[in-house]
């Protein structure tokens, strides 16, 4: 159905360019292109209704094409990165032990004893009203640059630090994007009007201020947002080497990084981004079983509301996202994975190898995306072989 919208889409430009400047185009081609519109329409309708069975009205079901052993193998090969499924799950595991013994200090703190799902609520509670968000997140991505600046850990031109735009999400973007998104700008996901009841409520509480605070630098600045200045700046070819592992790893090492240095205030706060990072190492498990053919979408969205702690709403948009066929298998991987790669090359060049922080990250960032064992090799002067093939084992 996806490629068939393309397919619509592409019909509609081709359309639009030619109609209205070519004086004999409409009067040749407009009632065959109306009619090819219709046929196209009416064949998305009878793949959702009688081969995907999607009810008028419903939501589509998640349904997903798992790619199997063979092919998640064929990923990682493409991603250089020297490790099985079956050790990524287990490097997850273990990142999900420290964030399962962090949680049950966080919610000690709150008062809850060691149940910190009970905490979690809590904090899930503590949103602002209908209407509200853009303000938060503007004082929260200013909040972000001060923090970087004041501690001198990477360079932030003006521009990038200057022009920047929140876009609120519309219901049917928050059915696969439950929460921000962004990029060169911030895409915020809050209650709309045009939401049921029960959607509206989840997306208060998925979208609260302690998780808020966890993600809009993921988004805008030191992360996302940054990247595109740069990116449209420096070394612009390596677009084509674009990787999840160097494009959302970036981002979540700088929330590695926020927590390190002390970004959040209260045990709310951590509890609000031990949410993401605990959401980070779940992508890993239930995308790898998923394609594996281990777990069904089903036991993924379940997944997440059980062990994460995510609202059932959010959770199934997180999932189709996922699997729906907008992004490659190895994406949801790739947070965490491409997190624990800076952040082992960090050690290498920063803690052992005497470069400063903004030295380290301003090298990351001008020489553009490509596999973050690519990124090593430069950042060491190191000439990869001919037959060169991927060896770095980042978190032994």
């Amino acid at each position: 159905m996806a490629a068939i919208a393309d397919l619509r889409n592409a019909l509609g430009d081709w359309y639009k360019f030619y109609d209205g400047y070519d004086p004999s185009f409409g009067w040749w081609v407009r009632a065959s292109h109306d009619r090819l519109g219709g046929a196209l329409d009416g064949y998305v309708k009878f793949l959702r209704e009688k081969v995907a069975g999607i009810e008028q009205g419903k939501d589509e079901p998640i349904i997903g094409d798992p790619i199997g052993r063979e092919g998640l193998e064929a990923e990682l090969a493409h991603e250089m990165i020297a490790y099985s499924p079956e050790e990524l799950l287990a490097i997850a595991g273990r990142e999900f032990e420290w964030c399962d013994a962090e949680l049950r200090k966080a919610s000690r703190e709150m008062g809850f004893g060691d149940n910190w799902k009970a905490a979690m609520e809590k904090v899930k509670e503590d949103h602002l009203p209908p209407g509200g968000q853009p303000g938060l997140v503007r004082d929260l991505a200013l909040e972000a640059i001060r923090f970087v600046q004041d501690r001198d850990l990477v360079t932030i031109p003006p521009l990038a630090a200057d022009f920047w735009r929140i876009e609120m999400m519309t219901p049917a973007r928050q059915k696969v994007a439950p929460f921000f998104l962004g990029g060169r700008d911030i895409l915020v996901a809050f209650p709309t009007d045009a939401m049921d009841y029960d959607d509206k409520i989840q997306s208060l509480r998925a979208n609260n201020i302690h998780f808020a605070r966890a993600t809009v630098f993921h988004e805008l600045i030191p992360g996302h947002h940054l990247q595109y200045y740069y990116g449209g700046r420096s070394n612009p070819h390596r677009a084509l080497f674009t990787t999840p592992f160097w494009v959302e790893g970036w981002a979540v090492w700088w929330e590695f990084q926020f927590w390190d240095l002390g970004f959040p205030r209260s045990p709310a706060d951590r509890m609000g981004m031990l949410f993401w990072r605990a959401h980070r190492c779940a992508r890993i498990i239930f995308s790898l079983n998923f394609h594996l053919g281990k777990w069904t979408p089903q036991e993924c969205v379940d997944f997440l509301v059980d062990r994460v702690g995510h609202e059932r709403a959010s959770a199934s948009g997180e999932v189709r996202r996922s699997f729906n066929g907008s992004y490659p298998p190895m994406y949801q991987a790739g947070y965490m994975l491409g997190a624990l790669q800076l952040r082992q090359l960090h050690g290498e060049m920063v803690k052992a190898g005497g470069m400063t922080n903004r030295q380290f990250h301003d090298a990351i960032l001008l020489g553009g995306p490509m596999p973050i064992e690519m990124v090593r090799a430069r950042l060491k002067a190191e000439k990869p072989p001919r037959d060169f093939k991927p060896q770095w084992r980042f978190a032994d």
